[in-house]
């Protein structure tokens, strides 16, 4: 009697990414990287944000690496218009620009993440990886200016904030960096429990992003 072949695990189908880019150069070089990462595949390419919000909805992809200078209509609007359509979409703006305001503009708008196109490889790849499993990846230089900028405003007056114990444990774990389903897991609650203390957070502290959260909750402790 032969013995029973090995159960071979079914390989994962590679995360799914569409480019947003209106440089043909410039996103020809994009897609070559990003099908060069073991585990990742360019689906499609959009050359503006009018092809992106026609094109995304149909691809369903994994994750969106969003240009902000397009013609016509800009990556950050283009970013607040898809998370309109599909407000699960992970977002990363991917450019060139370290602007405060467009940094906060874009994180306004609904942007998962923020990167500068110096991103190394290795770098593009764990942000990617970072923002599936529900963080906020942000290159370290656009971090600090988040932080900072908070910083400078935090001595303005706001209204105060009450959390709830729930919720205050939850941002704290978010602080240090946990993924929704590390929070889960160190919480002993579902998933999708936390997603919904993370909406009440973000309503109650008038923010619309991990990063945003993140960066009040920091500069509030000091």
């Amino acid at each position: 009697m032969k013995p029973n072949a090995p159960v071979v695990p079914a390989a994962r189908p590679p995360v799914k990414v569409v480019l947003v880019e209106d440089k043909p150069g410039v996103r020809e070089s994009w897609v070559k990287l990003i099908n060069s990462l073991p585990g990742f595949h360019c689906a499609q390419t959009c050359a503006s944000g009018e092809d992106a919000l026609r094109v995304i909805p149909n691809v369903n992809p994994d994750v969106v690496l969003m240009d902000i200078f397009l013609p016509r209509m800009s990556g950050i609007e283009c970013t607040a218009r898809l998370k309109l359509q599909l407000p699960k979409i992970q977002i990363l703006i991917l450019t060139a620009v370290e602007d405060d305001e467009l940094v906060f503009m874009a994180l306004e708008a609904g942007a998962d993440g923020y990167l500068l196109k110096r991103t190394t490889p290795e770098d593009l790849k764990a942000a990617m990886l970072d923002v599936l499993g529900g963080g906020a990846p942000m290159t370290s230089e656009i971090a600090r200016r988040v932080v900072e900028s908070f910083r400078r405003t935090a001595k303005q007056p706001k209204p105060e904030v009450r959390l709830s114990a729930r919720e205050e444990e939850v941002l704290i774990l978010l602080s240090k960096g946990y993924s929704n389903k590390e929070i889960a897991s160190q919480l002993t609650i579902g998933v999708e429990t936390v997603g919904s203390h993370l909406k009440h957070i973000y309503e109650k502290m008038h923010v619309r992003s991990r990063a945003e959260a993140v960066a009040r909750y920091m500069t509030g402790k000091g």
